[in-house]
């Protein structure tokens, strides 16, 4: 028997209503099917995120690895189809996967180790860079989310939502944000994105030292990337040095950079008040310490 974590529970109900509910309920039979089926024991405690439940588990021939188990989206869909591309080279190994549910079988990597308990920021931060140096130097294949898509959506809704912002100095900032989409979003990029690397994303493992794991994978500029790192372990005095360190990393037109990163900034605000939620000040000030120098 399987215990099913409250805390995914609670998430899925809360991001997924129904669907997140029959999710829950199937999981047990679910997980059973898939440690029958690909020949599995379960050797450690559960683990899961928002969305995923996660089981460290041995395979008959001695390999240790983990069955993650989630929700089918848009989101999850492409994250067998990036982990296949990069194959273990920056990132986790997928070991098997099962379409019709989007069930994978990982390589075990040191969750005990994990970027986000590195001390010192800064080398974190490079980190994130060099990892997304590398991953993001792969064509994205085609069938995933696209990013142009994603940012004409998003310009489509900003004049509603702007009507929603009581503050007028974050308006403001919104505003701007999607000016600076504007001026980017018939040239999106065609990279493979990992979309989500910030440093819990992050683990060590016995074959290198850091290696990416949970991608929601897109099409489009690297510039997109960097919003995760600059929110890590927030500091606004900090914030250039990051933005400037990973553009040189990345080898990034930091003009374009700002732009796809105000883009992360609407995407998140958009989100924040669909779901009535307050803007959030520490992604304002982000986006105030972005600001390109006048003159």
């Amino acid at each position: 028997m399987i215990d099913i974590p409250q805390e995914l529970a609670a998430s899925q109900q809360e991001y997924n209503g129904e669907a997140g509910r029959a999710f829950i309920a199937g999981l047990p039979d679910l997980t059973a099917g898939f440690l029958d089926r690909w020949d599995l024991t379960v050797d450690g405690r559960p683990m899961h995120g928002v969305s995923a439940l996660v089981l460290p588990v041995t395979r008959r021939d001695g390999t240790r690895a983990v069955l993650k188990l989630q929700l089918l989206d848009e989101e999850s869909e492409g994250e067998p189809v990036a982990l296949r591309l990069w194959d273990g080279d920056g990132a986790v190994r997928l070991l098997d996967h099962d379409e019709a549910t989007g069930t994978m079988l990982l390589e075990r990597l040191d969750s005990s180790r994990m970027l986000a308990h590195q001390p010192d920021i800064h080398e974190s931060v490079l980190v994130i860079a060099r990892l997304l140096a590398h991953l993001t130097s792969f064509t994205a294949p085609a069938g995933l989310r696209r990013l142009g898509d994603i940012a004409q959506d998003m310009l489509e809704q900003t004049p509603r939502a702007l009507e929603r912002i009581p503050d007028p100095e974050a308006r403001r900032i919104v505003a701007d944000c999607a000016a600076a989409v504007r001026e980017v979003v018939d040239e999106p990029g065609d990279r493979l994105l990992h979309w989500d690397l910030h440093d819990e994303n992050v683990l060590a493992s016995a074959r290198a030292p850091w290696l990416a794991i949970d991608p929601k994978p897109l099409a489009g500029d690297p510039g997109f990337e960097l919003w995760p790192a600059l929110a890590n372990r927030f500091d606004a005095d900090d914030i250039r040095w990051r933005f400037d360190s990973m553009t040189d990393v990345l080898a990034l037109d930091r003009a374009r950079a700002r732009a796809w990163t105000y883009g992360r900034l609407l995407q998140n605000s958009l989100w924040d008040i669909e779901d009535g939620r307050p803007l959030d000040e520490e992604q304002l000030e982000i986006a105030r310490r972005l600001r390109p120098p006048r003159g």
